[in-house]
């Protein structure tokens, strides 16, 4: 093989219009690997970014199909006909933030919340509570993963990185009272 031959990558999206505005969904082909709020227009340098730091380089091909089973279940969340995500996906992030991801997923359940603490003792890394913030913020499939279902140790909203706003609305929809 030519060493001068960069190989790319080709990731596929898909977008949603929902309650809480734009989101766009991302696939490897096989695996998603980012939900995200926004439209692919807006977040495209940042996705750039993270591609090219995890992944390499990349090429974003609009391609809807690849990510209709992730719509049709985010649909389904929104109109309360489903609670439970069954997708595959794949995690890029560095070690502790992939450990910190997945706890989230298997932890905690659609209508409760945990603190950045609880996580933090779920990972065996009781000090880690403001890596764990900062894990959290850089959840990259989001509502999938339930990073708006942690709170603070007051039982407060603190910070999300769709927006407070947004975090507030999907509590709300998940029926979670602060």
């Amino acid at each position: 093989m030519d060493r001068g031959i960069i190989m790319q990558t080709i990731l596929y999206y898909g977008e949603l219009d929902t309650p809480i505005g734009t989101i766009v969904i991302i696939s490897n082909g096989e695996n998603i690997v980012r939900i995200d709020y926004g439209s692919m227009t807006a977040l495209e340098d940042k996705l750039m970014g993270w591609a090219n730091k995890f992944i390499g380089e990349v090429t974003f091909v609009y391609m809807p199909k690849k990510v209709n089973h992730v719509v049709e279940q985010l649909n389904g969340y929104f109109s309360d006909d489903h609670q439970n995500f069954s997708i595959n996906f794949k995690f890029y992030g560095t070690p502790f933030q992939l450990k910190v991801w997945q706890a989230l997923y298997d932890t905690i359940p659609f209508g409760e919340t945990k603190s950045y603490k609880d996580i933090a003792q779920t990972i065996g890394n009781v000090k880690a509570v403001r890596a764990v913030g900062g894990a959290v913020n850089k959840n990259p499939l989001s509502i999938i993963v339930p990073c708006h279902r942690v709170i603070g140790a007051n039982g407060k909203l603190v910070g999300y990185n769709g927006g407070l706003d947004k975090k507030e609305y999907l509590l709300s929809h998940e029926s979670i009272n602060l």
